[in-house]
């Protein structure tokens, strides 16, 4: 059962054919992008019908966990994601210069166990709460870089070309855009002063809490045949220790896919063309959409 005081859920149904799922991707594209999340319903309980369905909406992303993921915890990959352990809420691929902006997760199966319920917490809102609550601490986790990594496999030791905040926020828009939070990943920063340490932990300890807390947290037990699709640049997940053996698929999809998708469904070409480069504040224009 998914519990929250403030989200709506959006439920759509799609078909198994590749057609009905061409002309369902123009409607899960716009709902994702509005409440960051969505869920797909009828989805045939395979990776073949999940991954057509993800390739849908843009082009699958390759990383070093290959392109689209079908996998058990088994640590294939010297990640927490390959294992039964509790995960607490976090974005993917803070070690990236440029992070995923979608993700999808399908349950294929879950066998001799129970748990494994799944988390996501709605960053934004999160950051909404902060800024009412302490503004500096907003502003501390909007300056402050910090390094990530990603060096688990013996032939994998990935960096972003630049250390990045917390919050990024568009530097003409001045609007918070991208969340990158995820304690697994972050490196250790060097060459800060004490009182820039303190600043910035009791600001992270500020924004821990507030993900941590019931009216933020949104749980829900995913099943075979409904697919879960998330904005990794809004959403923080994570889930619940499991026992038994679960089957999971999915995969990613890159920022710039998807919002040219998103801006040519919504807008037409047309109008997209006429307004390159075109920050001006007005209703309708679809460079504001980030």
């Amino acid at each position: 059962m998914l519990k929250t005081s403030y989200t709506v859920l959006i439920l759509l149904k799609c078909s198994v054919s590749l057609q009905a799922l061409g002309r369902h991707a123009q409607q899960l594209t716009p709902i994702k992008y509005k409440w960051g999340f969505c869920f797909v319903k009828g989805v045939p309980v395979n990776p073949e019908s999940t991954k057509a369905l993800l390739e849908r909406i843009a082009f699958i992303r390759h990383t070093h966990y290959g392109g689209f993921w079908d996998f058990t915890s088994d640590l294939t990959f010297k990640d927490t994601a390959y294992t039964t352990e509790f995960l607490g809420a976090h974005t993917d691929n803070t070690y990236f210069t440029d992070p995923a902006r979608l993700q999808l997760l399908h349950l294929l199966s879950h066998t001799d166990g129970h748990g494994g319920a799944s988390l996501l917490v709605d960053g934004f809102k999160a950051a909404a709460i902060m800024r009412q609550e302490n503004p500096k601490h907003c502003g501390v986790l909007a300056a402050t870089k910090q390094p990530y990594h990603s060096s688990g496999n013996e032939d994998v030791c990935i960096q972003p070309v630049e250390q990045a905040p917390v919050f990024k926020i568009h530097p003409e828009l001045n609007r918070l855009y991208q969340i990158r939070w995820n304690n697994y990943d972050r490196a250790a920063k060097r060459n800060w002063g004490l009182k820039e340490q303190n600043r910035w932990y009791n600001a992270a300890r500020h924004f821990n809490n507030i993900i941590q807390r019931p009216n933020v947290e949104i749980w829900t037990q995913l099943q075979p045949g409904t697919a879960l699709i998330f904005d990794n640049w809004r959403m923080l997940h994570g889930r619940s220790e499991f026992t038994g053996k679960r089957r999971m698929c999915g995969g990613y999809i890159n920022n710039d896919d998807f919002i040219s998708r998103y801006r040519l469904l919504k807008y037409g070409r047309e109008k997209v063309l006429e307004n390159l480069g075109n920050l001006a504040f007005y209703k309708g224009n679809p460079a504001l959409l980030l």
